[in-house]
């Protein structure tokens, strides 16, 4: 080119085929294996899969590695909220991909907190980790439903708003609490009468006691039948204060002396370290005696530790955990009302810096549910969850799913090839197992399998048990 050629203007001369154009057409776009292509062109891109988190597994279409963390994604804003909802058959290792992400977690500084092990499946990785097990039931450690716990600790060290604020927290928490288990043992809930008058007792055990109260505390102080009492049921008359508290205080007999009696009569025996590095809550020793004690069980598990991560939310940003919570619907099918009080205790947990992974075997659960009401809310829980991860599923529960997570019809075939063994054969590995669907709104799902390593092997295996293997 010389020095007295024009320069091309942008968009070309105004003259025919001088290339003069209103916009550019994208170039053709082509997709192969980096294996494949990186000779013959080496600027590729990958497949965009996140690079965010935990890696859990290799993509099984182009072998990319996959990461997941719902906090992580969050952060980095691929989600909206930090839930997780995990769905799948028995053997299709739900629980391993779970265990790998407490595993990643510890290793990025998030405290996982098993909220309540019921089999139990995480023990021996927390104690592996380096965290803290708490063994709950008859004979080992103890829950009281009414301990503020690490809230109560942090209560004591402010002054004020803040103070007045916290101190209407714990004191819900406690009412709440306490009215989830009477329900659970009633199997109905408390009339509102039965209500004010155990926030009143609540109230009255805080002011006159230098320790925390027990469940035996509020049952004495409604057979004494204060004045304050008396106040709080609308009468002067003590018969009258009787007759109206006369189902509310067997109710708390039978969680003291009833077929909850061992557990939650009495104070905490083992505290949760706020300082551990992973918590588990092991509750295995209460299944063998019953739905309701396990029930039971789960709820103050849950309640104890949320009051834990409030406490730490109270003193300031800077910790993160994940909550995990397994065989979720036998929590809630107790007794109708409990998917409210589960509800109101995890639905803020983005404010508080805390992911929550729900694992249950199907949408079916739901049905066991004892009303609509409850049915509707707890439906909700994996509605607001951002990330749904499907195992193997067979296709009456995927017509389910796709109302919650749009599946297109390719990933109902995929998931579907997972559901059962195609032969019968003797020994032989169940298709669907390590293998997993992730979906995020309406994207395409992320087909992922998760290999074991080291001592994970071992660590991750929840059917020692049946083999018969120490």
């Amino acid at each position: 080119m010389t020095e007295t050629e024009p320069l091309a203007p942008a968009r070309g001369w105004r003259e025919p085929f001088a290339g003069r154009t209103s916009n550019v057409l994208a170039a053709a776009e082509f997709q192969a294996t980096t294996m494949q292509v990186c000779g013959l062109y080496p600027f590729t891109a990958g497949s965009g899969t996140p690079t965010a988190g935990t890696p859990i597994g290799r993509h099984q279409l182009w072998g990319e590695v996959v990461c997941l963390d719902p906090l992580a994604w969050l952060r980095a804003g691929l989600v909206t909220n930090p839930g997780m909802f995990v769905l799948g058959q028995p053997g299709t290792g739900k629980s391993t991909l779970v265990k790998r992400l407490v595993t990643g977690a510890v290793a990025t500084g998030t405290t996982p907190i098993i909220l309540g092990d019921t089999k139990p499946d995480y023990t021996r990785l927390i104690e592996y980790l380096g965290g803290q097990v708490v063994r709950v039931g008859r004979g080992c450690d103890r829950i009281n439903p009414l301990d503020a716990g690490p809230l109560g600790t942090v209560l004591r060290t402010l002054t004020g708003a803040r103070a007045e604020a916290l101190r209407w927290e714990v004191r819900g928490r406690r009412l709440s609490l306490l009215m989830a288990l009477c329900t659970l043992v009633r199997e109905e809930k408390l009339s509102n009468a039965e209500e004010v008058v155990l926030g009143r007792a609540v109230d009255l055990l805080d002011d006159r006691l230098d320790h925390e109260p027990t469940v035996p505390d509020v049952l004495r102080l409604l057979e004494e039948g204060p004045s304050e009492l008396r106040a709080a049921a609308r009468t002067d008359s003590v018969d009258t204060y009787r007759r109206r508290c006369d189902e509310l205080v067997f109710t708390l007999d039978l969680l003291c002396h009833g077929s909850l009696a061992g557990v939650f009569d009495a104070p905490t025996s083992r505290p949760l370290d706020m300082d551990a590095p992973a918590i588990s809550v092991d509750i295995s020793r209460v299944r063998a005696a019953g739905d309701k004690l396990l029930t039971a069980a789960m709820l103050c598990t849950w309640a104890y530790a949320f009051g834990m991560v409030d406490a730490a939310a109270a003193l300031g940003p800077g910790r993160s955990y994940l909550g995990v919570m397994d065989e979720l619907w036998r929590a809630l099918r107790g007794a109708p009302g409990l998917v409210e009080h589960a509800d109101a205790l995890t639905r803020l947990n983005r404010a508080k810096g805390m992911a929550s992974i729900m694992i249950t075997h199907s949408l079916a659960d739901l049905d066991a549910l004892a009303t609509e009401e409850d049915r509707a809310k707890a439906k909700g829980f994996a509605d607001r969850s951002a990330i749904t991860v499907l195992a193997g599923l067979p296709p009456r529960e995927l017509s389910r799913v796709h109302q919650i997570a749009p599946l297109t019809g390719p990933e109902q075939q995929l998931v579907t090839s997972w559901s059962a063994p195609d032969s019968w054969q003797p020994g032989a590995r169940h298709p669907g197992r390590g293998k997993y669907l992730i979906k995020t709104g309406e994207r395409l799902g992320i087909p992922v399998e998760l290999s074991l390593v080291g001592a994970e092997v071992d660590l991750y295996d929840t059917d020692q048990a049946v083999r018969g293997v120490a």
